[in-house]
């Protein structure tokens, strides 16, 4: 009801060419620009925000300036030029001053766009949980057990699992020890027992880290092919039936998508528009054919991946209640 009630903020963001987006009741404010244009994006953005508050105030809202927060993001070769964290934003009487790392949708963002941050944070809490349960673990049956792995656990791993696409492995590969730790505690084995891959493939049927990312956007991809995801996800998908040039090409046989162009690998490959296409170009012809997915229908497990219920893959929208304005300024090289 909220985003229905903000609605109107996206003509306010639009008039300033900001780019602009909601999630319950956290808005993102974020635009680009070439670093010798500082200084005119930060008034273009303090403009923009000014007018949310004028138009907050109208409506009996108040921006809360002191849970907003403020980074600019830059290749980390660049990042060395900005004086400390880079420019402020000055509101009025308050001063909105740029950080290193913002938590957005509960995820912490560095500056670099680096998610390492954030791995190491979900790997603490969640070897935190595993310990008290492994304390308990005699008391518990398997079942119980399983259940406390998937409320403090596992839910907090796959919490914005699509963020990883195209993460390195030393990222990935933290995650991946949680929940092979995970995997020993709901099974009452130890760390160097024999059988974890079969444990965690087949009785407990939970993909690999990596997997699971490749699974989750291979799920939302099937979605926008089918008019199913949000709309700006489907904006960033460019079949090829719809390039004239490409009508009479096998990819257009095929339901393939056009991958656009990306300058950094690090970062421009990692992003929605470009991985996400990338991984539906990969999947088997079937399965990118296939009208609906079905909970029970193996094939729909991306060909050779065993995994849990496609229902899980729209845990990537359920986050937790934002209680921040984000603004994000993400600046080109």
């Amino acid at each position: 009801m909220f985003i229905l009630f903000a609605a109107d903020l996206e003509d306010v963001a639009a008039k300033h060419n900001v780019n602009i987006h909601g999630y319950a009741d956290d808005t993102q404010l974020y635009l680009s620009g070439r670093r010798d244009d500082t200084t005119s994006t930060v008034h273009q953005l303090e403009g923009c925000i000014t007018d949310v508050g004028h138009w907050m105030s109208a409506n009996r809202l108040k921006l809360n300036t002191e849970k907003s927060e403020l980074l600019w993001s830059r290749s980390r070769h660049s990042l060395s030029s900005l004086t400390g964290c880079g420019p402020s934003l000055q509101l009025g009487a308050d001063t909105v001053k740029a950080q290193d790392d913002v938590d957005l949708l509960g995820v912490t963002i560095l500056s670099d766009l680096s998610l390492q941050h954030h791995v190491s944070n979900v790997s603490a809490t969640s070897f935190y949980w595993l310990h008290q349960i492994r304390c308990v673990r005699r008391s518990l049956d398997s079942e119980s057990t399983a259940t406390l792995i998937h409320a403090f656990v596992t839910s907090r791993v796959d919490q914005c699992y699509t963020v990883l696409a195209g993460a390195t492995k030393s990222v990935t590969n933290i995650l991946q020890h949680v929940l092979n730790a995970a995997a020993r505690v709901v099974s009452d084995t130890r760390k160097f027992d024999l059988g974890l891959t079969r444990l965690l493939h087949e009785d407990l049927h939970w993909l690999d880290v990596a997997d699971q990312v490749t699974y989750k956007l291979g799920v939302i991809m099937h979605r926008c092919q089918h008019g199913k995801a949000l709309q700006y996800l489907v904006d960033c998908c460019t079949p090829a039936t719809n390039v004239v040039s490409r009508r009479r090409l096998w990819s257009a046989t095929q339901q393939l998508m056009v991958v656009p162009q990306h300058r950094i690998s690090t970062v421009g490959r990692r992003a929605f528009v470009v991985h996400g296409l990338m991984v539906w170009n990969s999947l088997p012809d079937d399965l990118r054919t296939q009208q609906t997915l079905a909970p029970s229908n193996r094939a729909g497990k991306l060909g050779c991946f065993l995994g849990t219920s496609v229902h899980s893959a729209l845990e990537t929208f359920a986050t937790i209640t934002l209680y921040k304005l984000t603004y994000t300024i993400l600046y080109h090289t």
